[in-house]
């Protein structure tokens, strides 16, 4: 979906996060009103400095809220508001369930010895 803009359109600063353990970037971005949260991203250069990053398999937020969840429009739709932080999440290494059930695990075992 690509951004459809005049040169009337009126601009806005938006910012694009991507965090890995060791390392984080904020990227500011001046757009047009009527951009998608996938347009700031590709338009951020985020992608340039992250290439691990696949769209396609990553989640993508405004402040914690996952687009396309809980009644939200998806990335590639959403329009984002003035100040808008547009969130890249990696994928999860373990499913939180399974991380829960190793430390239930873990405690039952300390509790024993």
């Amino acid at each position: 979906m690509g951004l459809k803009m005049t040169k009337d359109s009126p601009m806005m600063t938006v910012e694009v996060a991507y965090a890995l353990p060791d390392r984080q970037i904020l990227l500011e971005v001046v757009v047009p009103q009527g951009t998608t949260a996938m347009d700031a991203i590709s338009q951020s250069g985020v992608l340039d400095k992250f290439p691990e990053i696949d769209l396609t398999t990553s989640k993508v937020g405004i402040f914690s809220q996952v687009l396309g969840a809980k009644g939200l429009a998806s990335a590639d739709v959403y329009e984002l508001k003035a100040l808008d932080r547009v969130e890249i999440y990696r994928p999860l290494l373990l499913d939180p369930k399974e991380i829960r059930r190793r430390r239930a695990e873990q405690a039952k075992s300390k509790n024993k010895d």
